[in-house]
């Protein structure tokens, strides 16, 4: 498998339960590269026996605007590969036409009946698209079957996996707009390339999403009114719905419990799994002040391994990573996610320079923070 571009935030896990702690604060080194990235696709990888290429893409330019005065806008849009007969995605590469203001993007499967509630969605809803921070937007249940993030280029699965595909499917692509650095008259239209196959007897995959809760003071230079951490959980609802403050307190309960929650420049949270799983590929996401990140499987206990390690985080080197060999779990395992990141890159990087000082939380904006591990695994239980 090669390498695979991340996607935004779902804080939904099917296959795992969850506990999790806090750890020491990280030290301080130099700051990874600035945010950008080039918008120039590497060449796909030549068809293999029975797949074809299929593009969608964007009805028209969109120009992207982001809502209650923030700086991030997630647009979705519904695109239709054409899906006849039950078919597999074993590849798919993003296209962003406007890599200087494409943060992310997420293609979500969704039924026929789901398409439906999606036309309705983008029909009543001003221009192309409709909001959707976290998710698609009309559909708990969308699947999530692709995604890119910088640094990553085709998502070129093993030929005996993929993801299902059934007659009628849609999808539904989610991309994150950031506008810290846009010109005025900025637009997109990016699209994707699906590599899809009839061939029978696929192990179909899933996506599961391993996310801590995040927790980080302002640095002691630092002063002003979102420092505080109540003030910051405010400002990130009044930026994207009362639902993504809901979130930050329903994930500090999903992995603390009922402790207080602590600043600290180090999180985790530990999933114990629930059904017997192959995982094929794994990987990391965060943002500007994201340092490093990990994925262990049992930690502490005999037989313990390490599935990821980042040490030195890269925004624009993100990526899922196929294992050497496919790692498999039972109930019983547990898999924990660590990260770790740093307020004191907030003054050092030009998109966050000019920010206000503020108490960071999960968010979807990226002045704000994630710690997520991503897996793509198949599942009797998926």
């Amino acid at each position: 498998m090669r390498r695979i571009g991340w996607a935004g935030v779902l804080v939904g896990v099917l296959v795992m339960g969850s506990a999790c702690g806090s750890g020491e604060p990280a030290g301080t080194t130099a700051p990874p590269p600035a945010h950008q990235h080039s918008g120039s696709a590497a060449p796909a990888a030549p068809l293999r026996d029975g797949e074809r290429f299929v593009d969608v893409s964007m009805k028209a330019a969109y120009s992207p605007a982001a809502p209650h005065g923030g700086t991030d806008d997630y647009r979705c849009f519904l695109v239709d590969p054409g899906i006849t007969g039950t078919s597999f995605l074993t590849g798919s590469q993003f296209l962003p036409q406007n890599a200087g203001v494409v943060h992310h993007a997420i293609f979500f499967r969704i039924t026929p009946e789901q398409a439906a509630e999606a036309e309705r969605m983008d029909a009543n809803t001003p221009g192309q698209g409709w909001t959707c921070f976290g998710n698609a937007g009309i559909a708990e249940t969308a699947a999530w079957v692709a995604s890119w993030a910088p640094g990553a280029d085709e998502t070129l699965l093993r030929p005996d996996i993929g993801y299902p595909m059934a007659a009628g499917s849609k999808l539904v692509m989610q991309v994150h707009y950031n506008l810290l650095v846009a010109k005025p008259g900025d637009t997109d239209r990016s699209g994707v390339r699906l590599r899809l196959t009839e061939k029978p007897g696929l192990t179909p995959l899933s996506t599961k999403l391993l996310p801590a809760p995040i927790e980080l003071a302002c640095a002691p230079v630092e002063k002003g009114p979102l420092c505080d951490r109540t003030a910051a959980v405010r400002d990130v609802s009044s930026r994207f719905g009362e639902d993504a403050g809901q979130r930050v307190e329903g994930l500090h309960r999903h992995c603390n419990g009922d402790r207080a929650p602590a600043a600290s420049t180090e999180t985790r949270c530990e999933y114990p799994v629930r059904g017997n799983a192959t995982i094929y590929a794994m990987g990391g996401h965060m943002h500007l002040l994201g340092r490093s990140i990990k994925i262990e499987l049992n930690p502490g206990k005999p037989g313990a391994s390490t599935l990821l390690d980042v040490p030195a985080y890269n925004f624009d080197e993100q990526g899922i990573f196929p294992l050497a060999k496919p790692a498999t779990v039972k109930p019983g395992d547990t898999l924990r996610v660590t990260c770790t990141h740093d307020v004191g890159l907030r003054r050092q990087l030009p998109q966050l320079r000019d920010q206000a000082p503020r108490y960071v939380v999960w968010g979807e904006g990226t002045s704000d923070e994630m710690c997520l591990g991503v897996v793509v695994l198949s599942s009797a239980t998926a």
